[in-house]
């Protein structure tokens, strides 16, 4: 049989619960045991005082204890007389019968069993026959003297009990304690075994519902994990659209939503993927096909192969090369194999030259391009080359993208622990619901982001990846000139910070 975790906890349970109730019958039955003997010795050493008083009186009756040297049935008789105190207390034992009044007021001398004690042919009454307490075969009894009058000298530890006449004591009754109940009489000792045996009947009771309760309890706290587990095994079939039920409000509901994120991010993922790799297909199959077409028309004859065709390839090819090198950096930065260079940058000695460079590209394309750079150095740790290549495809992007006649705004200050570079365009602007889709792999808005205008998609997801490994963030908003105002944010280092 397979230990699956809910037979596990079960057995657990099971072991701790029959640990606990037997170790608690144990010690109950032990003390119940124990503080039953003490309650009988001290039940008994009330009976020690009766039957001192007992002693007494009669002492006072013969003026001697000659009447008790060694004639076991006068104590006897004197038992008979006392007052059970564990009949008076609630106890178990039986009600003994006090003799008749004329056998309690008899005079020793006049009593036919005492004047028969020395006659070997009747029989003698066993000493404590009638001694429901248990007490006679160890009480003994000695003189002033220390002679003993009746019983066999105690070596063990007794419980003594004097009897005192007019203030003298003429007598010592020792009792030897209980030290188990079975030494008392049969009604006590059947007491203790019933409730010994009350105490087993329970815990056995206890040990059964509690098996029956952690199997219950072990099947009703793994049904979220049997849901777990069903969830995540659909999702290595790769079925991303299972998700966990939550069955409650505990650790195990936290691990339900944690797995129904991951799903749901798979399923994203997947749905990514699958869109990028049509996109890419429709990317590569778009110049494919042109340069296709050139190269039959070479072949045909149909065009001749002069500078022309072979600069048309040239581009097609171009861009070809030029997406397939951008899809291999965004491969690159997922898989985090991109290289870095680390080093102090200072931003304004990096952009300054690019701006320089791209103010002619910008006039060429009727746009004008300004730049304001930050009062004082803002240092930051970055890989030059890299830097370079995100404001590269920044500037180039609104160079690209912006009408004729518009205008570009270049601005890099410092905000707080930050540098901040942003770049403002004109119009055409992006609608506010594709901000938010403009990083994205392969993304294009079609009223301004068109393929005509030469690009693949994939600058802005490039500029994310290359800002996330700087320990930036980039991002894009509408901008006060009618176009997209793209911001990169950058943490500085040192003084500068």
């Amino acid at each position: 049989m397979r230990l699956t975790i809910a037979r596990k906890i079960a057995l657990a349970v099971i072991a701790i619960v029959i640990l606990c109730v037997g170790t608690m019958a144990w010690i109950t039955s032990v003390n119940l045991q124990r503080g039953f003997v003490v309650y009988l010795n001290q039940m008994q050493t009330r009976d020690l005082e009766q039957l001192s008083t007992l002693v007494a009186q009669r002492y006072r009756e013969e003026g001697n204890l000659e009447w008790l040297r060694h004639r076991p049935r006068a104590i006897g008789d004197l038992m008979r007389q006392m007052t059970p105190q564990l009949q008076t207390e609630g106890g178990p034992a039986q009600r003994r019968r006090r003799p008749p009044p004329d056998r309690m007021d008899a005079r020793p001398d006049d009593r036919p069993d005492d004047r028969r004690d020395d006659r070997p042919d009747e029989p003698r009454e066993r000493p404590g026959a009638r001694d429901p307490m248990g007490i006679a075969p160890r009480v003994s009894m000695v003189d002033a003297a220390g002679e003993p009058l009746f019983g066999p000298p105690e070596t063990l530890p007794t419980i003594d009990q004097p009897v005192i006449v007019d203030g003298v004591t003429v007598a010592t009754i020792r009792l030897r304690p209980l030290v188990q109940a079975g030494g008392a009489d049969a009604s006590a000792t059947v007491f203790l075994r019933q409730q010994v045996r009350d105490m087993v009947l329970v815990a056995c009771a206890l040990v059964l519902v509690s098996i029956l309760l952690a199997v219950w309890l072990a099947r009703h706290l793994l049904r979220p994990v049997a849901a777990l587990r069903d969830v995540t095994a659909r999702l290595a079939r790769g079925q991303f659209d299972a998700r966990a039920p939550l069955l409650s409000r505990d650790e195990l509901a936290e691990l339900a939503l944690h797995v129904n994120s991951m799903a749901e991010a798979l399923e994203a993922s997947e749905s990514k993927r699958r869109k990028m790799l049509a996109d890419v297909a429709h990317e590569l199959r778009t110049p494919l096909t042109v340069i296709r077409g050139e190269i039959e028309a070479l072949i045909d004859g149909i065009r001749t192969a002069d500078s022309h065709a072979l600069a048309s390839l040239h581009g097609e090819v171009l861009h070809l090369n030029k997406l397939v090198d951008d899809l291999h950096q965004l491969t690159l930065a997922d898989a985090g194999d991109l290289h870095f260079d680390w080093q102090q940058v200072e931003l304004g000695a990096l952009l300054a030259p690019l701006a320089e460079r791209y103010r002619e590209r910008a006039a060429g394309a009727g746009l004008t391009l300004e730049v304001t750079l930050a009062e004082r150095p803002l240092t930051v740790r970055a890989d030059a080359g890299r830097l370079t290549q995100l404001l590269v495809n920044l500037l180039e992007n609104s160079v690209r993208y912006t009408d004729r006649g518009g205008r570009i705004a270049v601005r890099l200050a410092q905000d707080g622990a930050w540098a901040s570079l942003t770049v403002d365009d004109s119009a055409p602007g992006v609608p506010p619901s594709a901000l938010a889709s403009m990083f994205e792999r392969l993304y294009r808005v079609d009223a301004a982001r068109t393929r005509e205008r030469g690009g693949s998609g994939l600058g802005l997801s490039i500029c994310k990846a290359l800002a996330a490994a700087h320990g930036g963030a980039i991002g894009a908003s509408p901008s006060a000139l009618g176009g997209v105002r793209i911001e990169l944010r950058l943490p500085l280092q040192g003084a500068a910070a």
